[in-house]
């Protein structure tokens, strides 16, 4: 039988190991303050480095293609994993995931993410969001059943306003560094304000070619947000109410993470790896884009698999790639999806 001593000095034993780490079958928190959010960043995040473009879009009309096929395979609930721009919102929308985290080796890409959390939690639905992203005074008329296209035509004759810009400029900063308190470098501030300046100054007609770096007729954001799937489906993330809601409660509960990290570097993807074992919490989708391509060409492909194979995942767990088709550069199409199984792509993998 145990005595006092024993029994108090385990008590204290289990109170300190509550508070090192979160034990095993853990599940995710409903939010995270803004101080977890921060700490999450910074202690998961790489130095940064540097990619081909600094594109502040997708060039992937035809993404939405795959959605039904992955809403069948990747399970909602789960953790959502992408890199890149806005691609990431409608694969967000589709898949319901209860956090996401959105890895890029671009400092620039983790600016771009904080200005979109900062829009999606200042606007009240999507009408206000496009006003606010592209500093356009709000069209009278538009309801909560406006299509995309309805938004998009509604506000294609709206002026850019200069004032509007600069007011949305201090509404950003004053959200992020003094509503939301997060430790932003000037050189961040600066990042974020550069990033919003290219969607006032080319408004929705913004390409993925429009930062630099890229070449061709890629389509434009209001193309982007109007296109459909196979079956003229709207599934983008300003296709409905419901859409953007979802993406604007998880960005609330800042549970939209975006990270600085490699693909195939050693901490950023293992990071995000602990941290969702650590709450028993599988991989549901992880959105490539076509970084495999470029990490195949320096020999790092590998790293990348074994990165990957560290990861919760199970047999749900889905890859989404974007890959180059025939019409690349002469209609604009940009990349076509495909979709891949996850744990058995990467099985013997583990390093």
């Amino acid at each position: 039988m145990l005595n006092r001593r024993q029994v108090v000095l385990g008590a204290l034993l289990l109170v300190a190991t509550v508070w090192l780490a979160p034990p095993a079958g853990t599940a995710l928190p409903e939010r995270l303050s803004d101080d977890q959010f921060w700490t999450l960043i910074t202690e998961s995040s790489e130095p940064g480095g540097s990619f081909r473009s600094d594109n502040l879009l997708s060039n992937e009309l035809l993404m939405q293609h795959v959605i039904p096929e992955l809403q069948r395979s990747a399970q909602p609930g789960r953790a959502y994993l992408g890199v890149g721009p806005e691609q990431n919102f409608t694969y967000i929308s589709a898949v319901k995931p209860s956090m996401a985290f959105i890895v890029d080796i671009r400092r620039g890409n983790l600016n771009l993410h904080l200005l979109y959390k900062a829009l999606f939690e200042l606007s009240a639905d999507r009408a206000e969001f496009v006003s606010r992203l592209f500093s356009k005074k709000r069209p009278e008329g538009l309801t909560s059943r406006a299509t995309a296209s309805n938004l998009f035509e509604a506000f294609w004759d709206v002026e850019t306003g200069e004032d509007l810009y600069k007011a949305n400029v201090a509404a950003i900063r004053a959200h992020l560094t003094a509503t939301r308190k997060l430790p932003l470098t000037p050189d961040d501030l600066r990042g974020i304000e550069t990033v919003y300046h290219a969607f006032y100054w080319y408004g929705p007609i913004i390409q993925y070619s429009s930062m630099g770096g890229g070449a061709g007729n890629f389509p434009t954001y209001a193309q982007l947000m109007t296109a459909t799937d196979a079956e003229g489906v709207a599934r983008a993330y300003l296709a409905s109410e419901e859409q953007f809601g979802f993406l604007k409660d998880l960005h609330a509960r800042n549970m939209i993470v975006p990270i600085v990290g490699d693909f195939a570097g050693p901490k950023a993807l293992r990071a995000v790896g602990r941290y969702l074992k650590n709450r028993d919490t599988s991989v549901a989708a992880f959105y490539l884009s076509n970084v495999e391509q470029y990490l195949e060409r320096e020999g790092r492909r590998e790293l990348f698999c074994a990165n990957v194979a560290a990861l919760p995942l199970d047999g749900s767990s889905t890859f989404i790639r974007s890959v180059r088709d025939r019409n690349y550069y002469t209609y604009g199409t940009g990349l076509i999806s495909t979709l891949g199984n996850m744990a058995a792509e990467t099985r013997g993998c583990l390093k």
